[in-house]
């Protein structure tokens, strides 16, 4: 593709982010700042709150025609080779395709991809109706998957975000679901030692089955329940893996083992069967939803306009302030509690997919890739990290993400939601218009404070604001609208790596560390 950091298009922008844009608080006086919200299905993009204008936006939106993003989704909704130095396809959107309706890729990859979530909600429903039992005959109470990475993070998140959906009994017994990725001995022992071997069965997870980690923690789990006295514990074990062979050889029976495929990205794969615990912990309906928002997602990304495009419009922020507003971070803020492993699950799937220095020519890039994402649950990070994002000597561009409307698991819980989401709104505003040192002196002097103090706190307590912001809004959180945000940013990733011309696929920089332990 054309160096397009060469065309007139993205010269024009660099002369547009070295020139004065009005602040913010000049910026969302205009009433027309309405444009600069969009809606897909239940999510709602408000960038209001971006250091940008209608100026800015238009050759924003050439670039993408420049990048020829559309032409490249459709070649991996086709199932052409995306991943070049491996040579494979990209193709978890299929995972989410419809049985009924005809597809992108191949028939014989759509029999494939049903047959085995077929397999993997069948599975789910026996454990959830205690079909399913260990060595002394007793059913499953207890799930620990043993994984790292996109077999870890990507699960894990879902199940804690949507971990309401089970405080309404929908199975005969109760069986709740753990996950441990790291090999550090403290992690296995505190996630085992209130549970009875009896009734525990491990998901053990891993594209190759080869990782280290998760086989040391696959050995352990061995270990512990051989001193349980469970002689013959092959029903306790199943494997999620693109590599059955290799399972088979550390001891998986061929109806114990779930197979995925090559052409999942690990930080891709939750909609796999990668997701067994999620149905097991949600059910077949809640985890058959969140695929069908994603579904939808990918049905926007391809057929909606640039100008009113979630994922490529997010895209483009991201590229405005990271190559030519030059901010070098990118910060997470949920409103959302349950999202509380939201942003490490983003920061695998943002850094390890643009985190790269070589571009798809195999030269070395000359252009700032992807910004360190960094993060956490609004609430919390107010009181900790937000004095950075307001008074700090850097500027950090956010996401916040809501809901309109909570699921209550009480209805005494409501005013809590209510605050919720004013300080949400409240610290979005902030951060952009900020406090200038005349609104201060007048604030100090409403307070009390005595007239001849205050030129020494002005400084301390004005706030330079102008702070680049978006909000994703959910209508609420459901396994449909976490379906459909996750596609929203996975689609924005596979933009920014059109927009860098990279290989959004791979991540050769993981494998360095490896090959070193194995000498």
């Amino acid at each position: 593709m054309p160096d397009l950091t060469l065309s007139p298009t993205w010269q024009h922008l660099t002369a547009l982010g070295q020139s004065p844009i009005p602040h913010l608080r000049e910026l969302l006086q205009d009433p027309q700042r309405q444009d600069f919200i969009i809606r897909a299905g239940s999510l709602e993009l408000d960038f209001q709150h971006q250091r940008l204008t209608p100026a800015i936006l238009e050759p924003l939106l050439e670039l993408a025609s420049q990048a020829r993003i559309r032409p490249q989704a459709q070649a991996m909704f086709l199932g052409d080779v995306c991943n070049t130095t491996e040579s494979r396809p990209v193709l978890h959107v299929a995972l989410r395709g419809n049985r009924a309706q005809p597809t992108p890729w191949n028939a014989e990859i759509n029999t494939a991809i049903h047959r085995v979530l077929d397999q993997v909600c069948q599975f789910a429903e026996d454990i959830r109706g205690g079909e399913k039992t260990g060595f002394s005959g007793e059913i499953f109470t207890d799930i620990v998957n043993l994984g790292i990475g996109g077999s870890d993070l990507g699960p894990k998140m879902v199940c804690t975000a949507l971990e309401h959906l089970t405080e309404t009994p929908l199975t005969p017994h109760p069986v709740k679901v753990h996950f441990v990725s790291n090999i550090g001995a403290y992690s296995l022992y505190h996630t085992l030692k209130n549970l009875n071997p009896s009734t525990t069965l491990f998901v053990v997870q891993s594209k190759t089955f080869t990782t280290q980690e998760t086989l040391l923690l696959y050995q352990a789990a061995q270990k512990w329940l051989e001193t349980a006295g469970a002689t013959h514990h092959a029903q306790h074990f199943v494997a999620v893996t693109a590599n059955p062979a290799q399972a088979q050889q550390c001891g998986f029976s061929a109806d114990r083992i779930f197979q995925f495929w090559d052409w999942v990205g690990g930080r891709y794969s939750l909609w796999s069967s990668i997701g067994l615990p999620i149905a097991i912990a949600l059910g077949n309906a809640p985890f058959r939803a969140l695929l069908e928002g994603a579904k939808a997602m990918d049905e926007h990304f391809m057929r909606t306009p640039a100008r009113h495009n979630l994922p490529m419009v997010m895209a483009l922020l991201a590229l405005w302030n990271r190559n030519f507003l030059h901010f070098p971070t990118h910060h997470l803020a949920p409103y959302i509690a349950s999202l509380v492993h939201f942003v490490p699950f983003i920061q695998q799937m943002e850094m390890e997919s643009t985190g790269k220095r070589i571009d798809k020519s195999n030269q070395e890039v000359h252009l700032q890739t992807c910004p360190v994402v960094w993060g956490g649950l609004g609430i919390d990070g107010q009181h900790a990290y937000f004095q950075l994002l307001h008074q700090g000597t850097q500027t950090v561009p956010i996401d916040f993400i809501g809901q309109r409307v909570d699921t209550l698991l009480q209805p005494w819980m409501s005013e809590q939601q209510k605050v919720v989401l004013l300080n949400q709104t409240v610290q979005a505003r902030a951060l952009a218009i900020g406090r200038t040192a005349e609104e201060t002196q007048t604030v100090l002097l409403q307070e009390g404070v005595p007239p001849e103090k205050i030129p020494a706190l002005v400084p301390h307590r004005t706030y330079p604001g102008n702070i680049p912001s978006s909000t994703i809004w959910l209508d609420t959180l459901s396994p449909y609208s976490l379906g459909e945000l996750i596609a929203l940013y996975e689609h924005k990733v596979f933009c920014l790596a059109c927009l860098w011309d990279i290989n959004a696929y791979d991540q050769w920089g993981v494998e360095l560390g490896k090959s070193m332990l194995k000498g």
